[in-house]
């Protein structure tokens, strides 16, 4: 192997990408395609993402920081999860006309690779065995974000939540 051959495979295997958990055991051409949809972002500490009701245009896969996701009324915020590194969030762009349903604010600095909700739709059904794959993951992080809200709700009225 040259050097350069083994300084690309140190990259390719450096790449958060490679190592993200929402695309851990996709394949490496499933792992790029993805990536290509998607523009790395940088957010600021308590910048307010995304808001309950508005129109869901953006899935974002956390690199690095965390964001709070929270039930939002006007006299009440609420923290029912929060997502870290190798995290999604913003899930309900992949539904067509869908609102986010959840506030979503950073806790800190926080990379993401935001990709937009149609393009991913529209790369699912190019390639529907990354399209069903991926519908599985996604229906992983709703039902995670059901649990949690359920838990934390179990918790105000009483009731005490196995581990």
């Amino acid at each position: 192997m040259s050097r350069l051959d083994a300084e690309v495979g140190d990259i390719a295997h450096k790449s958060p990408y490679r190592t993200h958990a929402f695309l851990a055991g996709l394949s490496e051409a499933q792992v790029e395609r993805i990536q290509s949809l998607g523009e790395e972002v940088t957010l600021p500490e308590g910048e307010l993402v995304l808001d309950n009701g508005q129109r869901s245009t953006s899935c974002f896969l956390v690199l690095t920081g965390s964001v709070a996701v929270a039930l939002a009324t006007p006299r009440l915020t609420v923290c029912i999860q929060v997502v870290g590194p190798g995290g999604i969030f913003g899930w309900s762009a992949l539904l067509h006309g869908q609102d986010t349903m959840f506030q979503v604010r950073t806790r800190e600095r926080t990379t993401a690779l935001r990709i937009e909700g149609r393009d991913l739709s529209e790369c699912c059904r190019e390639d529907p065995e990354l399209g069903v794959e991926l519908l599985h993951r996604v229906l992983l992080v709703v039902s995670e974000r059901v649990r949690a809200t359920e838990t934390l709700f179990a918790e105000w009225c009483g009731v005490r939540i196995p581990a």
